[in-house]
Order: C-alpha cells, then structure tokens, then sequence
C-alpha cells in the first residue's frame, strides 16, 4: 500500500531527502510524494532556530490544509544562526501524521547538525543574500540550493544537502517509526501560521 507524502516545497533537494529517508526509516518502498507549493511565513533566508523552526512548523500546517489526504505532511527549512561570532547552517525538519492504535495526529521534529560558514559568504548573507546565491557567487557553483546545497562544496562533496536533511528527517520519523510507544500529540496549528 502506498504511502501519500505532502511534501511542503518544490526543491528537488528537499523531495529526494524525504523519499530516502521515509524509505530507510519507515521500512516503505512505495511512497508517493506530493509536492505542494505553500508559503513557509518567514523570510527566505531565515535567522536562528526559532524562526527557521517556524518556517517548516508553518510549511506542514499549510500542506495540511491543502492536502488533508495525505498521511504525512513534511516541511524542511534551511537557517543560518549567529553563534560566538561564527555564522552557521542549519536545517529544521518537520513531520506530521498520525500514528499509534488511536491514530493521533503527531509531530516529529528534528534539527540537522550545525556548520561554520566561510567568511566570505557569511558576509553576503549578513548583508541579505540568501544563502544558496552567496555559495554559488563565492564557490562558483550554479544553483546549488536546489543540488548539493552549501554543504556539498564545503565539504569536498563527502556530504551533500540530501545527505545532510535524511539524517535529520530519519530522526523527525521517530515517533513514527516507534508507533507503539507514546509521543506527544501533535498541538494544533498557531494562529497566524501560514496557511
């Protein structure tokens, strides 16, 4: 049977990391990923964990009230956070559906490791360019947001930005995959959220 994946964001990037990790952790081979165009509520190049953490709290809520079929919804948002001087990538991932013997709406949250930015496009980001614009103006790539992302040069290609978001989704997939255990339900979506 297959599994219906409202997936909130058009980036290829962002699609393949769901399938891999919706695949590896929930054991699924079949899964159907919708893509649904929604608005994260927060600027394109979110700053700090809270506000990229709403972004992809935002994204899932939307896809939800645009998709409410499907049996899981999905949001991944990418930030930069200032931490002792240093400007640093982050992910946050999002998963809601239901899960356990009472079918409880659930939400899985995970955040994907931390990494120091060069200078020279910490720099173009303070001053407002998003940060897939800065890699590709100073690495010299092209469009790299929606292929190896920021972390596929820095690291000499060891890991690439669908790497770097499967990690974090597996985790957000842990109440999902352990659905005979209790979790937290899911609390209902913030007034204000983008939708």
């Amino acid at each position: 049977m297959s599994i219906r994946v409202a997936i909130a964001s058009g980036n290829p990037v962002k699609r393949r990391a769901t399938l891999e990790a919706v695949r590896v952790a929930l054991g699924h081979d079949d899964v159907e990923a919708i893509v649904v165009d929604v608005d994260s509520g927060v600027p394109d190049q979110p700053v700090g964990d809270e506000e990229t953490l709403r972004g992809a709290r935002n994204r899932v809520d939307a896809a939800r009230t645009v998709l409410p079929e499907a049996d899981f919804w999905v949001g991944l948002e990418g930030g930069v956070l200032e931490r002792d001087g240093n400007l640093e990538c982050m992910a946050w991932i999002v998963v809601l559906g239901r899960c356990g013997p009472d079918a409880q709406l659930t939400r899985g949250e995970s955040r994907t490791a931390t990494f120091a930015l060069p200078s020279e496009i910490a720099d173009l980001v303070r001053r407002g360019v998003e940060l897939g614009e800065a890699t590709d103006a100073i690495m010299g790539g092209k469009d790299t947001k929606s292929s190896t992302g920021t972390v596929g040069p820095l690291t000499g290609g060891v890991i690439d930005r669908v790497a770097y978001y499967a990690h974090a989704m597996v985790l957000a997939l842990v109440p999902f995959r352990n659905a005979g255990l209790s979790f937290p339900p899911a609390p209902e979506p913030a007034a204000g959220s983008a939708n």
